[in-house]
């Protein structure tokens, strides 16, 4: 600190101590300055050490690293976004653009990759190659799960070794052993097969083992089984295998009786002529037997739209067998009240109720399946059964209808007789046959919904559970509630595309003691 003196203009002399800057940097100064370096250091060391993994190491100079640390050390965002954008840019023109003929894919994306770095792609080319890339995958995957609803298809058509080897020997028995062919029932219970004070059951199959499911399940689930009577019918051929399996495994005290189709006078070329020409006419019987791709668009058409089609194409629909529920109150004249049932269903509960229920002077006693939470099986209305572009579908039909379920039904057979039901059905399917079947697809339920529209008495859904044939994610909970279970749909329990966890429902009325069952190895993983 130095001193000088000033003079002021009223004489005084004041002496005035002023501070000057020092010629040398005071120790202050010094330790401040070491102080913020020993703060700063360490993160700049530990900023370095992150680049530095990150690649900086890769920099032959200082420039390099500058040119790194710079916009983090300034705070600056890297241009990363203006990248992702160049890239959306140039995505929507490859979109818009021809994939280049002849360019070569690599087969997985480490072979992409490896073929970039060698390559040193372009951006344009690499999003050619991955949109290449993308589109081959698609199609793959798409033939791939046509070819699986094919397979299944053809799996969920035929008749397995197991049970056609229970057929034949079945039907061996027959013509070899007199107890096989015993008179079903004894003919003391003849008279009970027309009392209506019984409770009459009318299964319509071709499958022992199925029959004898349905038939087991009910007997023992029902409270009542000494009022039980089963009429089966059957087709010529599996006559004589499904009359032993019945006789030589009585269900008392149920009553079971079996009929082949030809031994029922009614059933005449002048009563079923309709019948008779969808399964004769060769166009009909390719369509349900021939090529199902062949002619297909399968390129606008979704998976789970040709699954549909090929179940509508399943040969059953042109069987005589299912379609003899039509004729029900000319088969059994003498009954008043039935229940039918399908074979790929399970009785869980007691089912004498049903012949209280007041079906209020109407035909059909059945579930509706317009409600429900199950958006696949529960939402059916006649939009999806019926063409409604054709114009008598249009005209005649309301597309919003709720439709109803076959395979568990009350018929009352007094009131039905006094309907043109059966007539009703015939003329639909005349004119679907003249439509070259355009009008709908799908088998027996359309025209059945047509020919009973009015007649229907809606029951509860408790009684009558569908889907479990195609609906993997079935509520066991559900199941085990219901009724009758019903496994409507390819993937039936007998078949080993059935659903392994919905299996047990059915199988649990299969009878593995009985010799036909265990040599013919049924079910055998």
């Amino acid at each position: 600190m130095r001193s000088i003196t000033i003079s002021s203009s009223n004489g005084f002399i004041d002496l005035m101590k002023i501070k000057v800057a020092a010629r040398h940097i005071s120790y202050r100064t010094v330790f401040h300055t070491i102080l913020i370096l020993a703060f700063l250091l360490p993160f700049v060391f530990i900023l370095t050490a992150v680049v530095t993994l990150e690649g900086v190491n890769k920099c032959s100079s200082f420039d390099c690293l500058g040119r790194r640390l710079g916009p983090r050390l300034l705070g600056r965002v890297d241009d990363s976004g203006r990248l992702v954008r160049d890239f959306y840019k140039i995505l929507n023109q490859v979109n818009t653009e021809e994939i280049p003929a002849g360019l070569k894919l690599p087969d997985s994306f480490n072979q992409l990759v490896s073929e970039m770095k060698n390559n040193q792609y372009d951006a344009r080319t690499f999003a050619f190659m991955l949109r290449a890339m993308m589109e081959n995958f698609e199609r793959e995957i798409r033939e791939s799960k046509f070819s699986e609803l094919m397979n299944k298809h053809f799996a969920a058509s035929s008749v397995p070794k197991g049970i056609h080897c229970l057929s034949l020997r079945l039907t061996d028995e027959y013509s070899s052993n007199a107890h096989a062919r015993k008179q079903l029932p004894p003919p003391e219970l003849l008279p009970l097969l027309s009392d209506n004070s019984y409770h009459h059951f009318i299964l319509s199959t071709d499958n022992i083992l199925a029959a004898s499911v349905v038939v087991a399940s009910a007997v023992q689930s029902s409270l009542k089984p000494e009022k039980i009577v089963f009429h089966i019918i059957t087709d010529k051929k599996t006559y004589a295998g499904m009359h032993s399996w019945f006789a030589l495994n009585p269900v008392s005290p149920a009553i079971v009786e079996v009929k082949g189709v030809h031994q029922f006078d009614w059933l005449t070329r002048e009563n079923v002529p309709v019948l008779e020409a969808v399964e004769n006419q060769n166009g009909i019987r390719n369509y349900y037997h021939g090529n199902h791709i062949a002619g297909a668009n399968l390129s606008a058409t979704t998976p789970r739209t040709f699954a549909s089609k090929l179940q509508a194409r399943s040969p059953k629909y042109i069987s005589l067998l299912n379609h003899l529920r039509i004729y029900i109150p000319e088969l059994f004249p003498n009954l008043d009240k039935v229940v039918f049932l399908d074979d790929d269903v399970v009785i869980q509960q007691d089912l004498s109720p049903l012949w209280e229920i007041d079906l209020g002077g109407k035909v059909n006693g059945a579930v509706e399946t317009c409600r429900g939470e199950d958006e696949w099986v529960m939402s059916k209305r006649f939009r999806n059964y019926f063409n409604f572009s054709h114009p008598l579908v249009a005209k005649n039909l309301d597309p919003e209808e709720c439709a109803w379920a076959y395979g568990m039904n009350i018929f009352d057979l007094s009131t039905w007789r006094k309907t043109n039901i059966r007539e009703t059905y015939h003329s639909w399917l005349k004119e679907n046959l003249k439509s070259n079947l355009t009008m709908w697809k799908l088998g027996t339920l359309p025209p059945a919904l047509i020919a009973f529209r009015g007649h229907v008495h809606p029951i509860d859904p408790s009684w009558h559970m569908l889907g479990l044939g195609y609906q993997n994610k079935t509520n066991l909970d559900s199941v085990a509630r219901a009724a009758v279970i019903h496994y409507n749909g390819q993937s039936k329990p007998w078949l080993q595309i059935g659903f392994e966890h919905l299996r047990p429902f059915w199988t649990k009325y299969v009878n593995y003691s009985n010799d036909f069952v265990r040599n013919c190895h049924i079910l055998d993983s």
